[in-house]
């Protein structure tokens, strides 16, 4: 691999080979590169928009150096975003893992402490007082408890504690923001996936479809969300198999009320922890509640292809008006 041809190829916004990302991701990661290199790859890549070759090499290389949850069989799904659109709106995903995990479902969710968010996952989690767990050893155990386990990222990707100075010295958003969200070390069979932005769907769907998933969905709600909100219709990239499928979900057709984003927010901290505790129980704003069901329902008609979407939003509907026990157990 010639570094130089390969930051010439990105600079004139031409994608690269697998391949050629393959051995460059591959470059960057054991630290072959300098700064200013790698400064320039993550830029090039940026300016000239990511595509599928390039990012599920760039997957690829850091699962191969993660900490991989190898003892786990069956069904599990993970619900988890890109984040980063700037919301600062209630922690969505992390309340539809709860759920169904209270349903009996396997979830692994893969997350972290908030970086631009309100409350990260890791936050919530820490704050119901259950465990971030830090070795694939605990994850098995945890799955067999109380059905979900918490994957607490910085303790599975320790490679990328060689590219966090570049990353912050950056401070802009790269590649490895579109990563996250892919890389949980349990290898989920189901995921619903969160982008911040419409043009990274389809990107994200492709590459789930070449990967380990099974079943997926790849959302952008209305009102800029990387949730489905009760804001309007949402794209949503839903992948089967390997293939892809586009299509538009408005939460009117399945009886949910139009809302604002405003009504989505969450000013601190906090106020998004009270909030979490509120929804889980079964109460609080009826836009939060709705927000909740859309996203379970569509998580779960990812897990039951012999019901229809309007059934298990349904479904998700009385789960999340009864509220869960799992916290207290």
């Amino acid at each position: 691999m010639n570094i130089k041809d390969i930051l010439n190829k990105v600079s004139e916004h031409k994608d690269l080979e697998y391949t050629e990302a393959k051995e460059v991701f591959a470059a960057l990661f054991e630290g072959d590169l300098t700064p200013a290199q790698s400064g320039a790859l993550l830029m090039g890549l940026k300016s000239k928009g990511e595509c599928a070759d390039e990012l599920l090499a760039a997957v690829e290389v850091a699962l191969g150096k993660a900490r991989l949850v190898k003892d786990i069989e069956g069904v599990r799904i993970d619900t988890c975003g890109t984040g980063g659109d700037g919301k600062q709106s209630f922690n969505c995903s992390t309340a539809v893992a709860f759920f169904l995990a209270d349903l009996g479902y396997k979830v692994v969710k893969h997350g972290n402490k908030a970086v631009s968010s309100t409350c990260g996952s890791a936050d919530v989690v820490e704050a119901l007082g259950l465990p971030l767990l830090k070795d694939p050893e605990q994850v098995k155990a945890e799955l067999e408890q109380r059905s979900f386990a918490f994957i607490f990222a910085p303790h599975f990707h320790p490679a990328f504690a060689l590219i966090a100075p570049i990353r912050q010295e950056l401070g802009i958003r790269t590649i490895f923001n579109l990563m996250g969200p892919l890389l949980n070390p349990a290898r989920p069979t189901h995921q619903i996936l969160g982008v911040a932005r419409p043009e990274y769907g389809p990107l994200m769907a492709k590459v789930l479809a070449r990967g380990d998933v099974q079943v997926a969905a790849v959302v952008h709600g209305a009102g800029g969300f990387d949730e489905l909100t009760p804001c309007g219709p949402a794209q949503v990239s839903l992948v089967r198999e390997g293939s892809v499928k586009e299509i538009t979900l408005d939460p009117q057709d399945y009886g949910f009320s139009r809302c604002e984003p405003a009504d989505l927010t969450c000013e601190n901290k906090e106020e998004a922890l009270a909030m979490q505790k509120e929804v889980l129980s079964g109460a609080g704003p009826k836009a939060i509640q709705d927000m909740v069901a859309l996203n379970l329902g569509l998580a779960l008609s990812l897990l039951h292809s012999d019901k229809d979407l309007k059934e298990c939003m349904d479904m998700a509907r009385d789960a999340v008006a009864k509220g869960i026990k799992m916290i207290e157990s």
